[in-house]
């Protein structure tokens, strides 16, 4: 008789299909049978669950992962503030000397008025004691600018140069280490002193005009340039 062989491939294919309907020696399924995916009751819809889930899944762990990195991560410090352009110099707090000359009853009731609507600075310059007539004067900075309530109105020409602030008209004279500014419009008059050491005096009336508006009344004669 001749000899009968059979290819690898063959053997291989015949080995390797899944025969689900095997029988055993007992006359049942082999229990190690197996569908195509290779387990007992895996089909196709149960793959198809399993890898939705999976997908599902991976996010959700990359999600929560990151999340509890970043309540891990330690929080990046707030950068300190940088100073302000309005926060005071340093200066002296020592008291500076200024006159208190009397008033009238209507010019002491309006000056109070006024010293209780100055600003504690003005713009960098922190307002500090006086020696005398705290209830009618106020000092800022170091040299100290100056106001004084009360007083004498300065006598100007009707065409002089005069200069209006927030509403408020002042006259400007120049001294040798000031600049002496005295309103023009107003029933009592206020003078405002600056220093050389602080360019530009007009500058500095902005705060000041505002509280002379809130506190000192409008009146008397002024140059035509207070009504331009």
């Amino acid at each position: 008789m001749d000899e009968q062989t059979s290819s690898p491939a063959a053997s291989a294919g015949a080995a390797d299909a899944p025969d689900a309907a095997a029988p055993t020696a007992a006359g049942k399924p082999d229990p190690a049978a197996t569908t195509a995916a290779g387990k007992p009751g895996w089909d196709r819809s149960t793959r198809r669950a399993a890898l939705f889930a999976t997908l599902v899944a991976v996010p959700v762990t990359v999600a929560v992962a990151g999340f509890t990195f970043a309540k891990l991560t330690p929080d990046t410090p707030a950068a300190a503030p940088s100073p302000t352009p309005t926060s005071a110099r340093p200066q002296s707090t020592a008291p500076i000397e200024m006159a208190a000359p009397a008033l009238a009853e209507r010019p002491t009731v309006v000056c109070r008025a006024l010293v209780s609507q100055l600003p504690d600075t003005v713009r960098d310059l922190a307002q500090r004691p006086v020696t005398a007539g705290a209830e009618q004067n106020a000092a800022y900075g170091d040299p100290a600018l100056t106001v004084a309530c009360g007083g004498t109105e300065p006598s100007v020409d009707a065409t002089a140069d005069v200069w209006t602030v927030n509403n408020v008209c002042w006259f400007a004279s120049e001294q040798p280490e000031a600049t002496v500014l005295t309103t023009l419009d107003r029933e009592t008059p206020v003078t405002v002193t600056v220093p050389r050491a602080y360019p530009g005096p007009l500058q500095w009336l902005t705060p000041i005009s505002d509280a002379v508006v809130r506190a000192v009344p409008s009146g008397g004669d002024s140059p035509a340039g207070c009504h331009g």
